[in-house]
């Protein structure tokens, strides 16, 4: 009886609840990573350096670092879908008005404030999750909300670069189209979330009673199992050494992600390839392969029951594809290597965002996950910075490639030898037994 129960609550919350994240957050990666097509003509129109145009679009991330936390926390009071409307409508909002920048001085304050709208909206929704899901399905929902990172990049590479070429409607550069026409739909999602979204299970029309019970008591089992091992306050679960670890890992993750991201597109047109519209095309290569990796490397870390070496796995994959993208540089094997390095970037995702989940709770939780994202994503900042410099310092992206290599390593050193998180129900039973056994 509960196997039908949960098969049909599941499947009900599935599909009410991933395609709005899956949407959501392919508008997110538009309006964020939109920059990397838009700097095949906006640098040349602003007279941006590479050096300057990476330091500038890096400011994203440090608005993102300081407000992460908060915005989580207010999350957790006051609900899901009043304050994740909040954020699509503010950044829609400055996304489009990016279109207005006139150097590298004010796309930076633009870049830093849209990171200050947007911040707490990942995070947020990983924490929405674990109020939906059991534990036995966080990897495969990450990753099916994530898919919408990589479908951004292969769709939205031949969409931006289509809008480039609308240069000259109502007198704008044609990046400033784009910067527009893509800021608008993320604002009219936001009043659409504010209706669609709902806070808790137990606020569900679409659930029967019977599922919402069998829910709720799954949901709260789960938590006492892990606040009996340990219940953390906000301050214990952000500097807990597991999470200042699990931040460390995403960090070299990201640093090396975002660090090809934003120039991926210029890598491209290195290779001869001069027409816009065919770099936006070979664009989507590398974002395809990510996407295979993060769906399938969800479901193979659930159907395991297993996140430590499916994450380590993932880190390995990363470091052999940004080596290999380095050696053949400026060849079209680069594309291969860079395939690959993604991948693993993208199929470690599904694996490190069930951890935390696996020991913290409650506004722990809340506070911990967004740390954790925050800490990590100030990677957006250095890596498109570290690779602009070492591009403008050899003219060559071979030597930040490697370097983005090497914290890759450590990000698989870290995960190998500390990132040991025990199922908290083993745990439970252990004590259990140990108690009765006394």
């Amino acid at each position: 009886m509960d196997d039908a129960i949960e098969k049909s609550a599941m499947r009900k919350i599935y599909l009410r609840l991933l395609p709005f994240a899956i949407f959501s957050y392919f508008l997110a990666y538009i309006d964020r990573i939109n920059v990397s097509f838009a700097a095949l003509t906006m640098r040349g129109d602003l007279d941006i350096s590479a050096a300057a145009y990476g330091f500038a679009l890096g400011t994203f991330y440090w608005g993102y670092f300081i407000f992460e936390v908060p915005s989580n926390i207010v999350m957790e009071k006051v609900g899901a879908r009043l304050w994740i409307a909040r954020i699509m409508i503010t950044w829609g909002g400055l996304a489009g008005l990016t279109a207005m920048v006139t150097g590298s001085t004010s796309f930076g304050i633009v870049r830093f404030f849209l990171g200050v709208a947007e911040a707490g909206f990942f995070p947020g929704i990983v924490l929405y999750f674990t109020y939906w899901f059991p534990t036995c399905h966080h990897a495969r929902i990450v990753s099916g909300f994530l898919i919408g990172l990589p479908i951004a990049v292969a769709a939205g590479a031949p969409i931006s670069t289509a809008l480039l070429g609308l240069d000259g409607l109502f007198g704008l550069k044609g990046w400033q189209v784009m910067y527009i026409a893509e800021g608008v739909p993320t604002v009219l999602l936001g009043f659409v979330t504010f209706f669609v979204l709902t806070d808790r299970p137990a606020q569900a029309k679409f659930l029967t009673e019977q599922e919402k019970t069998w829910l709720s008591e799954k949901l709260a089992s789960e938590r006492s199992a892990k606040e009996a091992v340990k219940k953390f306050s906000v301050m214990q679960g952000m500097f807990d050494a597991k999470v200042l670890l699990l931040a460390l890992n995403y960090f070299g993750i990201v640093v090396a992600s975002l660090g090809i991201l934003f120039f991926v597109p210029q890598m491209i047109k290195a290779l001869g390839v001069t027409d816009n519209m065919t770099v936006g095309w070979l664009t989507m290569i590398p974002y395809i392969s990510g996407g295979i990796g993060l769906v399938g490397w969800g479901l193979l870390s659930d159907r395991m029951n297993e996140r430590r070496w499916n994450l380590l796995a993932a880190c390995v994959v990363s470091t052999i594809g940004l080596i290999i993208a380095g050696m053949t540089i400026g060849s079209w094997w680069a594309i291969v290597g860079l395939s690959i390095a993604t991948f693993g970037f993208y199929g470690s995702k599904g694996p490190f965002w069930s951890m935390p989940p696996m020991f913290l709770t409650g506004t722990a939780a809340a506070a911990s996950i967004a740390w954790i994202n925050s800490l990590g994503n100030l990677g957006g900042f250095f890596g498109p910075w570290y690779v602009g410099v070492i591009k403008d310092w050899t003219g060559s992206y071979a030597g930040g490639l490697y370097g983005l290599a090497f914290l890759c390593v450590m990000s698989a050193v870290v995960c190998a030898l500390f990132l040991d998180i025990p199922n908290p129900a083993a745990v439970r039973r252990q004590q259990l037994a140990t108690s009765q056994a006394d």
